[in-house]
């Protein structure tokens, strides 16, 4: 048995990084997971990252 067939026969494990409504949706079907609230430095502002960045 190759090892991606092994791993598909564990408990499914996830971390959900970004949208709670996914981390929701696998809870209510009853998916072992813990949710992380990231949101990008700045918004994803580019010209704010590199401004924030020479603050450093």
């Amino acid at each position: 048995m190759s090892n991606i067939n092994k791993l598909f026969k564990k408990q499914l494990k996830v971390i959900n990084i970004g949208l709670e409504s996914f981390h929701q949706d696998l809870k209510k079907q009853g998916v072992q997971s813990i949710h992380v609230d990231w949101r990008p430095t700045a918004g994803g502002n580019k010209k704010m990252v590199g401004l924030l960045a020479r603050l450093k």
